[in-house]
């Protein structure tokens, strides 16, 4: 075992290696994987992103460089995507000595276990050696490697790259619980009844929202898990639930928020109370506590001493038939770009496939850089690059938060993508929608087609979400003149 001293502030730059050179050398599992948006995707901090470009992978390869998974290669040799780091031909590592600490560790694996609520230490068992492994052996291995997790180098590491952390895998057999790296990954768990939002937590929240009677014409895309999920990658979403209420709560550098109001059976109005009771005794003094969201059939029900209210930007509704149709003078320009398109592109829909995730990133980012060159102010900015991560998150796992869609071609080459959500059995919300803003009339051509597809599907109304504020965004969702824009609210609590 190569084991080298390190200074306590600082991670190892090589960990206890376990397996031999040559059982590396037989197995075909390490650096491989079967799809391009894997969850086992190793992930680099800001440092081993810079070591590893320094080697030569390209900084292409890495969407956020403060810390992100590496984005995969088509294996030019098999099936299934590589590494860049990998050589296929010489089965090796081109950044062996600089490997990140998520391959240090391999085959141990660090994930929550099933509820989300603890760290664990486990070893892999799909590693060919592993399951040929004395377990002896292993367990020394994994105290040597705790030994180096627990100091305060090791901990500090982990808890500000906490995607170093992965979800629960059933074949990964658990060595030690960690509570130490736990309490400290979560130190604003508050509560110790607060989970942590994942993708298992959807049922809950939909049985949820059908307790809480919202579910209707006039329910906002926010009433829906996708729509906060997505966010998850860059704020922390946690939940509670007692007295059969959910309570919502995300955490952001200045405190605890509610992204929702609470959803239970029970009387809205001390709900509420109890919500903004948890928020300030977490909050402190800090104005940060709010609920955000509100309908306005919910704020009909609030309006007591003690309340205060402020309208926020409402989502745009639109009867489909008619954005499907596009007829009469008041969609001639919208038509005349769709005909546009029609005429000059040749264009296919499909349903969107994993394998489409690194064309539907450069598409992002073709997207992105479009909008930043053309009249965008600073808030459009700021929300442009916030988005990335959520676009991102969607495309590597649209099918776990319960999102369906679709990728639009030209000549071949994704040109557009739009993902949405069954908001109610009636309503189709469209979640993101990115279509390549140098062929006029593609943006409009992609929103009338999902129209038309979710028309098909027994839809009534389209929500099409908010404006976000900006005055280009507004302008263009009232062209297609809305049949209404829902009333919501951001409630805060008065205080003397």
């Amino acid at each position: 075992m190569d084991l080298r001293t390190v200074d306590s502030k600082q991670t190892m730059r090589v960990l206890p290696q376990l397996v031999p050179d040559s059982a590396c050398g037989r197995c075909d599992v390490c650096c491989r994987f079967p799809e391009v948006d894997s969850f086992l995707r190793p992930y680099f901090t800001h440092q081993e992103i810079t070591d590893a470009v320094a080697r030569g992978v390209p900084d292409s390869f890495f969407p956020n460089k403060s810390g992100s998974q590496v984005e995969l290669v088509k294996n030019p040799m098999d099936e299934g995507y590589l590494c860049p780091a990998f050589d296929s031909q010489s089965g090796l590592c081109g950044i062996y000595d600089v490997r990140p600490l998520d391959c240090q560790l391999y085959p141990l694996a660090l994930m929550w276990d099933a509820l989300g609520r603890e760290i664990l230490l486990g070893w892999d068992s799909k590693c060919p050696f592993m399951c040929d492994a004395v377990p002896r052996v292993i367990h020394e291995y994994a105290e040597s490697v705790l030994g180096w997790l627990t100091t305060e180098g090791g901990l500090d590491k982990i808890a500000a790259h906490p995607h170093l952390v992965g979800r629960f895998q059933d074949d990964v057999i658990v060595l030690q619980a960690l509570p130490h790296l736990t309490a400290r990954l979560v130190p604003a768990r508050v509560d110790p009844q607060l989970c942590p939002l994942m993708p298992s937590d959807a049922p809950q929240f939909a049985k949820a929202l059908e307790r809480a009677h919202v579910i209707g014409h006039d329910m906002p895309a926010a009433f829906a898990f996708p729509y906060h999920y997505i966010w998850t990658s860059l704020l922390p979403y946690w939940w509670m639930e007692f007295d059969h209420t959910l309570f919502l709560f995300a955490k952001s550098p200045d405190g605890w928020f509610m992204p929702l109001p609470p959803l239970g059976a029970g009387p809205l109005d001390q709900a509420v109370e109890q919500a903004f009771v948890m928020m300030q005794s977490w909050n402190g003094p800090s104005p940060v506590s709010r609920i955000e969201n509100v309908m306005e059939s919910q704020r009909q029900r609030l309006e007591c001493g003690g309340i205060q209210f402020c309208q926020k930007d409402g989502d745009y509704l639109y009867p489909v038939s008619a954005l499907a149709a596009l007829a009469g003078d008041h969609y001639k320009s919208q038509r005349a770009l769709c005909n546009r398109v029609t005429r000059e592109q040749t264009i296919t829909v499909e349903p969107y496939r994993a394998d489409d995730q690194a064309d539907c990133v450069r598409l992002y980012g073709r997207w992105a850089d479009q909008k930043r060159n053309g009249h965008l102010d600073q808030m459009g900015t700021l929300l442009l690059e916030d988005a990335e991560m959520a676009h991102r998150l969607v495309l590597q796992e649209h099918e776990r938060i319960g999102l369906s869609g679709m990728v639009v071609r030209i000549r071949e080459d994704i040109a557009a993508y739009t993902f949405g959500y069954w908001l109610t059995p009636q309503t189709w919300c469209i979640l993101l929608e990115v279509a390549d803003r140098s062929i006029p009339g593609l943006a409009q051509w992609v929103f009338r087609e999902t129209c038309r597809t979710a028309m098909a599907q027994g839809a009534v109304s389209i929500n099409a979400m908010d404006d976000a504020g900006l005055p280009g965004l507004r302008a263009a969702k009232l062209a297609y003149r809305p049949s209404a824009i829902l009333d919501t609210w951001v409630i805060t609590r008065v205080t003397a």
